[in-house]
């Protein structure tokens, strides 16, 4: 038996003319639409992404926050040990929330009093919640960039949709800054007054509260006149807030 001929090889090998004209003439899609479907495709696997990373930080905890490692490599290390929330004093919690966030349990992420209030009074200076606050120390970056506000915003309800209040500031505890390299009310706690986050008076909260936001200028163990006078207001912040629901979220019962 002979093989088959060159010509029936050639046949099968090629499709039909008809088949390679209707190909040739088929019009290619538009650069615009395939840059489209390109960038569509590119928000799709972001969002998943960052869904991801919310989900994953409900059961995880952070390792740390940009800032604690950029910390770390200027100053050889930091010291941070993160503890869950049944090992910080209740009184603790109610402090940070009466210095830096009394309607934390009110809001949705945003204080839109506080923010409406800021800009009546046409000040500088931000009116961020806890939420915000924890959010842009677990994911983001420190700095007043419009990109990391931008995603911040865009950040912030997703949280506060996946995590509990307690646990947004579980994690805010933890991932503060108190001193220069002391991040975490634990380490804070161990540094000032030489015990743990768990056995913290209310003057001592309420100092290790009113060093916040300015850790480096300010110090909970010699406190200036003017960190006496907040940590005494926040002393009480917290005693009011306690009495009138508003730590019901996050220390119901203690």
């Amino acid at each position: 038996m002979t093989g088959p001929s060159k010509t029936t090889k050639a046949a099968r090998a090629k499709p039909p003319a008809r088949k390679r004209k209707a190909a040739a003439e088929a019009p290619r899609r538009p650069l615009r639409a395939r840059i489209r479907r390109w960038v569509l495709r590119c928000a799709l696997a972001c969002a998943a992404l960052v869904a991801a990373a919310v989900l994953l930080f409900t059961i995880v905890n952070p390792p740390g926050s940009i800032y604690m490692a950029s910390e770390s490599r200027r100053l050889g290390g930091v010291s941070h040990r993160w503890v869950g929330m049944e090992e910080i004093a209740p009184v603790m919690a109610r402090a940070a929330v009466a210095a830096e966030d009394a309607n934390f349990c009110l809001h949705w992420g945003f204080d839109m009093e506080a923010i409406r209030a800021v800009i009546e009074a046409g000040e500088s200076r931000g009116a961020s919640t806890i939420s915000q606050q924890t959010v842009k120390n677990a994911y983001l970056w420190q700095g007043r960039s419009w990109l990391r506000k931008a995603l911040e915003a865009l950040l912030t309800p997703l949280v506060e949709i996946a995590w509990s209040k307690q646990r947004i500031l579980e994690v805010y505890l933890n991932l503060a800054e108190f001193d220069e390299g002391v991040f975490g009310v634990e380490a804070a706690a161990r540094a000032y007054f030489k015990t743990s986050a768990a056995q913290l008076s209310p003057m001592q909260a309420a100092r290790l509260a009113a060093v916040l936001p300015a850790p480096k200028s300010r110090s909970a163990a010699e406190p200036s006149a003017f960190v006496r006078r907040r940590a005494a207001a926040i002393a009480d912040g917290a005693e009011t807030i306690r009495g009138d629901g508003r730590a019901d979220c996050f220390t119901a019962g203690s």
